[in-house]
């Protein structure tokens, strides 16, 4: 075995393995990065989506937008999420990490496979969007930067899972792992299942590029890409949920009002998560009805439920930690009196109800074959995704990093105040900004095309002036979201480099066994009524409201574009 360090964090607790800590650094560190690159680029797609100033030409907004998609979808997220895996193996489980040199391969392979691609697109003629469809081809070092890329990535995930059998070998703990571990290896499972399904179709598509493959079919690339290009987002579901859960225990001391509830939860999210990439086939006429029907309502309602289930038990274990501390009056003290000054909980909070509402309910709405004719290929599905890419997790990995900086980075955070109003700025922009977007979606704005007024063109389309509207206004809310990006760079990178050094903490060159938790008390003490967490049941309730609501509007415009005769 390797010499190794354990540094334990004065002010959480956590016990930190030295090359995990390094790796973890490296990985987050990367990950801002990239979201500053991500971040630079929606400035001229904001500017251009915005009809009174559409700033680019088409040739640079498509190379622009496609640089901005790959960069925030693939590089920010992935690369904070390898951070999480090491994080939820190493750390939390209190034991050395498998093979270190291996892990900064991954990284290295992840680094230059990143920068390769971006490379691609910036030398020009790679303008293929993230989605890369044959047979509009890219440049060979595109794809070859999106194979080493993922190889990378598949390496960082065994490397999670080797850190695993450490853990078990080394009886760190005891029992079954942590909740958020738990979350964490249903990540990484996706993960896997995501990267490889890149890798079958992105190698045979770099083959043709350089002119060994003649040819890959249209539909089965779009198949077999949709199954990494949604199931990243999968991952993220994965990711996020489970950092609510930490940030649960961080901010409150929550714990789970059932773990065994929970964690069935992540499972139905392993087997079926992944069937919800079937929502952007269901226009392809090579697919036959049976199997797009299956996908999007008998299977796909089982990841549905396990949604379901974290937004209720999550919420539900705060209201329990909060009414365990006196906040009982009425069904909302516990959250009225929620800490909303701290950025980890409020960036939480503000991404739970966006991701729930606004992602979650209009991802089952285009899940449904008849109504996601409505809105295919529209602004609305960029609406949607940014629901759950940018509002669910992007805001969660911020809020994360705030807790990250003093405890991880050893630094104490810059600007305080500001940092304080970030999670709200950034959050509350968002929520407007899908907003926007999916009403213009609904009003047929094209997803695809850099000018919605297809000016010049003989047989240009009259827009109601309320899609040009909600187009303006959608560039505006974007640029206010950037600027709140923007913060938490300044505030991130600024931590790193001129905020107030922290203690390190003791060292030592073993591990401390995490010692076995006291068995809870029974959470149906709390609450009125027979229920352990009333508030949440009601908020519970609200949505659904909403749910069947906006799904019978769905179905009511649906039934005025096909007419009955």
């Amino acid at each position: 075995m390797s010499t190794t360090t354990y540094r334990t964090c004065p002010r959480s607790g956590l016990q930190f393995e030295a090359n995990a800590e390094k790796l973890m650094i490296a990985n987050a560190f990367v990950a801002v990065v990239f979201l500053l690159i991500g971040g630079v680029l929606a400035i001229g797609v904001s500017l251009t989506r915005w009809p009174a100033i559409h700033w680019l030409q088409a040739d640079t907004f498509y190379q622009v937008l496609t640089a901005h998609g790959i960069d925030m979808l693939i590089f920010w997220i992935i690369f904070f999420e390898i951070a999480v895996l090491y994080f939820a193996s190493s750390t939390l489980l209190r034991c050395r990490l498998a093979t270190p040199n291996i892990a900064w391969l991954a990284f290295a392979l992840m680094l230059i496979g990143a920068i390769t691609n971006n490379v691609a697109v910036f030398q020009g003629g790679s303008s293929v969007m993230m989605t890369s469809y044959v047979p509009m081809m890219a440049a060979p070092s595109f794809y070859l930067g999106l194979i080493l890329f993922a190889v990378g990535a598949l390496i960082a995930c065994f490397v999670f899972f080797g850190t695993l059998v450490v853990a078990k070998r080394d009886k760190t703990y005891q029992g079954s792992v942590p909740l958020v571990t738990f979350g964490a290896i249903t990540a990484a499972i996706i993960a896997v299942f995501t990267i490889a399904s890149g890798a079958i179709i992105l190698i045979p598509t770099f083959l043709q590029s350089v002119g060994i493959v003649e040819k890959v079919d249209a539909l089965v690339y779009r198949t077999i890409w949709w199954a990494f290009g949604h199931s990243s987002q999968q991952i993220n579901v994965a990711a996020h949920i489970s950092i609510w859960y930490a940030a649960a225990a961080i901010a409150f001391g929550a714990k789970p009002m059932s773990e065994r509830v929970s964690r069935m939860a992540f499972l139905l999210y392993i087997l079926f998560l992944q069937l919800a990439s079937a929502h952007h086939l269901l226009a392809d006429p090579g697919l036959s009805t049976n199997w797009k029907v299956v996908n999007t309502s008998y299977f796909m309602y089982f990841a549905v439920l396990a949604s379901m289930i974290h937004g209720l038990t999550i919420p539900g274990a705060i209201e329990v930690a909060q009414r365990q501390k006196g906040y009982t009056k009425g069904l909302f003290e516990w959250l009225r009196k929620a800490p909303w000054s701290n950025p980890t909980f409020a960036g939480v909070f503000i991404a739970i109800i966006g991701f729930g509402f606004l992602g979650g309910i209009s991802g089952v709405m285009m899940g449904t074959e008849q109504l996601n004719m409505i809105i295919h290929n529209t602004i609305y599905v960029p609406g949607h995704f940014h629901a759950t890419v940018v509002v669910g997790t992007t805001l969660t990995f911020m809020a994360l990093t705030y807790f990250l900086l003093p405890v991880l980075f050893r630094r104490e955070v810059i600007s305080p105040k500001l940092a304080q109003w970030q999670p709200y700025l950034f959050g509350l922009s968002m929520y407007f900004f899908c907003l926007v977007m999916m009403g213009a979606g609904t009003l047929g704005v094209s997803r695809r095309h850099w000018d919605m007024a297809f000016s010049g063109n003989a047989l240009a389309y009259e827009w109601p002036g309320a899609a040009y509207l909600m187009m303006g206004l959608t560039g505006f809310a974007g640029i206010v979201a950037i600027v709140g990006g923007a913060i938490f760079v300044y505030i991130t990178v600024g931590t790193l480099l001129w905020g107030r050094k922290l203690d390190t903490g003791t060292q030592s060159p073993k591990f401390t066994p995490i010692p076995p938790t006291a068995p809870t008390v029974a959470a149906q003490t709390y609450g009125s009524a027979g229920f352990a967490a009333p508030g949440t049941f009601v908020l519970a309730m609200v949505f659904l409201v909403a749910f069947v609501l906006y799904y019978f509007i769905n179905w009511k415009y649906l039934s005025t574009l096909w007419g009955l005769s």
